[in-house]
Order: structure tokens, then sequence, then C-alpha cells
């Protein structure tokens, strides 16, 4: 009996050795995979234009990552189709090196935006969250409007006069769905390029708009755009702006989300995408990121493709609550 327990125990510690074995070897390699990539430069195509809040992370995030992959990080820009351009080219590459940077909003939207998807959604897979980009309501200064609520009772007197507009599907619904709610008649206008309406806002040519800071910024600090309240569940430190919660308003609510998204058919490598969640938490503890980033009202909010997924989440929900305010329904 002895003899075969010692046998047993044997064949027991040999296996657990084999096992250690193999685990140790799975971490080398899964480590070597993903030290491995990337092989060559990376591109992240945005799907905003120059001067957006997501292109000057992209460029901050393309300099830091740059460094610490030894690879060169090359931002391209191919704004309009409400993001479409961007994903496709994403898509098409069939390349892990190459990803899509840019807001949510543009893709979380299309189901409700697009009679036909020029694209899989499930292509789109979460890498990682880069950072929450807050977005105002700005009104031209020359109106002399005090506050948003001052706003919408102006608005609710002359039917008809409030033309507005927004940068992404998603503020588009959220948007449209609470004016509705508030017996407004407005009208939607649209714009290719989101920094175009800026100098349609300064005219009053339309009277709203609900922005990105960083496209808004400098007509705000020169006095010819008025920032009536941030569309954040909280305050932004260095910004003197009420939410809209404080502002009596709720409704708008918006929290922005900037990410990488990768193609599934481009087959990036899971110990890739957790490498580039690693490396996105690393270059946002640079000082100079942070403050570049607060400077245009943008959260630093790193996160891997678990808790960027997660973040995803809740953009739906919300979506689909405002979307139930104007009778829509996805169309995909």
């Amino acid at each position: 009996m002895k003899l075969i327990a010692r046998n047993a125990f044997g064949t027991f510690a040999g296996f657990c050795t084999f096992a250690a074995f193999c685990m140790f070897a799975f971490v080398n390699a899964t480590s070597a995979l993903a030290q491995s990539w990337p092989q060559r430069p990376v591109k992240f195509i945005l799907s905003l234009g120059p001067g957006s809040g997501a292109d000057i992370g992209a460029r901050l995030y393309a300099d830091g990552l740059t460094k610490l992959w030894g690879q060169a990080v090359v931002v391209e820009n191919r704004p309009g189709g409400d993001g479409v351009i961007a994903i496709n080219a994403v898509i098409q590459a069939k390349d892990d090196h190459t990803l899509l940077w840019g807001p949510t909003a543009n893709f979380v939207g299309h189901p409700y935006s697009l009679d036909k998807m020029s694209y899989d959604p499930k292509e789109l897979v979460p890498v990682a969250r880069v950072s929450g980009t807050v977005v105002t309501l700005g009104v031209p200064a020359s109106m002399n409007i005090g506050s948003l609520k001052e706003l919408l009772e102006t608005a609710k007197q002359k039917k008809g006069w409030l033309n507005w507009t927004t940068a992404v599907t998603m503020t588009d619904i959220i948007l449209e769905g609470f004016l509705r709610s508030q017996g407004i008649d407005a009208a939607h206008v649209r714009y290719k390029q989101p920094a175009e309406a800026v100098n349609d806002l300064v005219s009053e040519r339309i009277q709203l708009y609900s922005s990105a800071y960083a496209i808004v910024r400098p007509q705000a600090q020169s006095g010819k755009v008025k920032l009536l309240a941030v569309q954040a569940r909280n305050r932004v430190p260095g910004l003197d702006l009420p939410t809209v919660a404080e502002a009596g308003f709720p409704g708008l609510n918006f929290e922005g989300l900037v990410g990488i998204i990768a193609a599934r058919s481009s087959n990036l490598p899971n110990a890739a995408r957790d490498r580039i969640g690693a490396d996105i938490k690393a270059v946002s503890k640079d000082p100079l990121v942070a403050e570049r980033l607060a400077a245009t009202a943008q959260l630093n909010t790193p996160g891997d493709a678990a808790e960027f997924a997660a973040s995803i989440d809740e953009q739906v929900k919300q979506l689909a609550e405002s979307a139930k305010l104007l009778g829509l329904k996805p169309k995909q």
C-alpha cells in the first residue's frame, strides 16, 4: 500500500510539475506576444476632425505610446458620416495595427439613425477607455441669455426660433428628446464638421450648440460664446459651470466617452489588447497628459477592455431611454 501511495503521489506530483511548467510557458508566451505587438507603426483613425477634444487627446497619447512601443503612432482624421467613414476605414483595413479612436456616441446611436448599417456592429471590439469628454451647452453671447432656464423659456415663447446642433447622433437624440419633452418647437441643423458650427453659433444662425468644450473653448474665452452648463453628472474641475442637473434639467445629462476600438476581423490578440489598456493607463499618469486633458475639459478616466465595455453598456441604456421619448426604435 505504501508503494502504491508513493507511486500515486509521485504521479500527482509529476502532473503538478508538468501543469506548472505549462502555465509558466503559457504566461511567458502571452507576455512575449504582448511584447511583440506592435511590430510596425500603429494608426489611430479618428471619427472627428482636427481640433476636437478626441483629436487633442489622440495626439497626446500618440506621443506617449510611441515612446513605450518603439513604433510610430500616427493619427489620421476621417470625419464625416457620423463616424461611419472612420469605422469602415478601420474594419476594411483588416489590420491589427489600425484602430479606431473616438467617441462611442458615434456608433452607439447608429441603430437609431441609419436606415441601413454599412458595417456589422459585432465588428467593434472595445480595447481601452481613454477619457471622458466634457460636453457643454453654448449659446451666442450676443443673445444675452444668462441661464439654461432662460433659454428654454425663450424658446417656448418664440415658436420655431430655436435652431440647434450637436456633434454626434447620441447627443442629437438626447437633446431632441429633451426639447420635445419640454414642448419646444426647434430645428436641428446638421454639420459635417462640428467645428464649423461654432461660426454659425457666434453669428446667431444657430442658438444652441451641444459640443465638446474643446470645440467652443476659444470663442467662450473671447466672450463670443456663452456656456450655460456642462452635461456631466459632476462639476468639472477648472470649469466654473453648473451641471444640467443643477440647472434643473437632469434629462440633458450626457457623459462623453472616448476610447479605442478594434475591428474583430483584424484579429488583434487579446494579449495585445491587454497591453494597450495597460499602456493607456501608464501614459495617463504623465502630468503633462493630465494637464492637457484638463485644459480641454476632458476627464482623465483610463480603463481596460472590460471597464470600457461596461461604460458603453451604460450609454446604450441611456440612449434607449432618450429614444423612447421620441418614439424611436432601433432600425437594425
